[in-house]
């Protein structure tokens, strides 16, 4: 039988790992920085070869070893595309994006995963993900952009993420999204018996908490402690019974009164995140490390769901269509096929008819935040020429090395 290898990049506590693990997939190799996380990795797979360290540093692995996976897949750093965060994208040191992308062509695996928040699907990284497909087909892959809503898999949360699968071109025509198909439990119905497990009579309270529960959020070092978000989903979770300012050790005790109701224990919001009887995984560390590798997790059955669609692909059981990757931004698509300096009356009717001076002023801003753009004032008015990517793809002298090991306690 054919093994089917993955390397799995920034792999965190495992769920993209149990997710492809249950697609079919065999861990060649997990990467991850953070040893509590690849704590967990090797108390559940002892097997498997995890090695810890800034995974774009070559001390750490090397990826000419795993030439012609079947595999390449990881969920990179989020906080250079989230929402609310700076979105700073190609200029923040914990921006892998683009280098795991270039890193395909060195690995050159049949087919590549990689996941992050919904904030990279955002207009202002539209000229970003359009580099990510050029650079891709280049490299002799098609690529597609998903944004998928883990509720759609039997997950009970609202957790959107944003989704890149490419495979090379012979296996391509294969590969169809995977569809939506499971009614996901409410947070009453998934967390009954682990909130009754010590004898508390949860009945009234899972009858309140019949809705998904809103996005869990894993925190970060940088931020302390572990609670379940902002204050619009505290408000959530407290209509629904949960006091979300902090994770509990325990499951409430029989006849305990709460002025909102009980706090979530680690299991329970592991049991949000997607973990199972189906998908069974023990965390390792302290309470607030543990939420911290939750929270910050791919669910495992989404996972599972694109693995099992990138596996069909491969072994190409799929209905055979053809694929055209989309284009996302017309202004950068201008300035990217041009190759010299373009006019603001050209850029302009390449907007299209919705496109002004002061919206292709914004756009030109937007695009300079991750890309080198040229300006030249003329008397007829400015002229643009697209001179470079800020973002870090292996270079030994990008300020991301220096920013990486001054900011590294911080990074999760």
């Amino acid at each position: 039988m054919t093994s089917y290898k993955v390397v799995e990049i920034c792999a965190g506590a495992g769920g993209q790992s149990l997710g492809l693990e249950k697609a079919g997939f065999d861990h060649a190799l997990a990467v991850e920085l953070d040893n509590n996380a690849a704590n967990t990795l090797e108390e559940n797979r002892p097997s498997w070869i995890v090695k810890r360290g800034d995974v774009a540093n070559p001390e750490t692995w090397n990826p000419d070893e795993y030439h012609g996976v079947s595999l390449l897949a990881g969920g990179v750093p989020c906080p250079p595309f989230t929402i609310a965060g700076k979105q700073l994208g190609a200029t923040d040191e914990r921006d892998l994006f683009a280098w795991a992308v270039g890193l395909t062509d060195r690995v050159r695996p049949d087919a590549l995963l990689l996941e992050n928040v919904r904030g990279l699907s955002m207009p202002r990284f539209s000229g970003y993900r359009q580099h990510v497909l050029d650079t891709l087909a280049s490299f002799g892959y098609i690529a597609e952009w998903r944004l998928l809503q883990a509720s759609d898999f039997g997950v009970p949360q609202l957790r959107p993420r944003f989704v890149l699968v490419a495979l090379k071109e012979e296996f391509a025509p294969y590969f169809a999204w995977p569809e939506p198909k499971d009614t996901p439990l409410t947070v009453g119905e998934a967390l009954y018996d682990l909130m009754s497990a010590n004898g508390w009579d949860a009945r009234e309270w899972a009858r309140n908490a019949y809705k998904i529960a809103p996005t869990i959020v894993g925190g970060s070092k940088k931020h302390g402690g572990a609670d379940l978000g902002p204050t619009r989903a505290k408000r959530a979770w407290a209509a629904m019974g949960v006091d979300a300012l902090g994770v509990a050790n325990d499951a409430p005790l029989p006849g305990q009164k709460f002025e909102v109701g009980p706090k979530l224990t680690c299991d329970m919001v592991a049991r949000i995140q997607g973990w199972s009887a189906e998908y069974p995984w023990t965390f390792t560390g302290r309470k607030t490390t543990k939420y911290r590798q939750i929270g910050n997790a791919f669910p495992p059955p989404v996972a599972a769901a694109v693995g099992k669609s990138i596996m069909k692909a491969l072994k190409r059981e799929g209905i055979r269509s053809e694929r055209v990757p989309a284009d996302h931004d017309a202004i950068y698509l201008t300035l990217r096929d041009t190759g010299d300096f373009v006019s603001t009356a050209r850029l302009l009717r390449a907007g299209g008819r919705e496109m002004d001076p002061a919206e292709l002023e914004r756009r030109i801003s937007l695009l300079k935040r991750d890309f080198d753009i040229d300006t030249l004032e003329t008397t007829s008015g400015n002229q643009y020429k697209l001179s470079g990517f800020k973002a870090f793809v292996g270079q030994e002298g990008h300020v991301r090395h220096h920013l990486f090991q001054k900011n590294k306690s911080r990074i999760s």
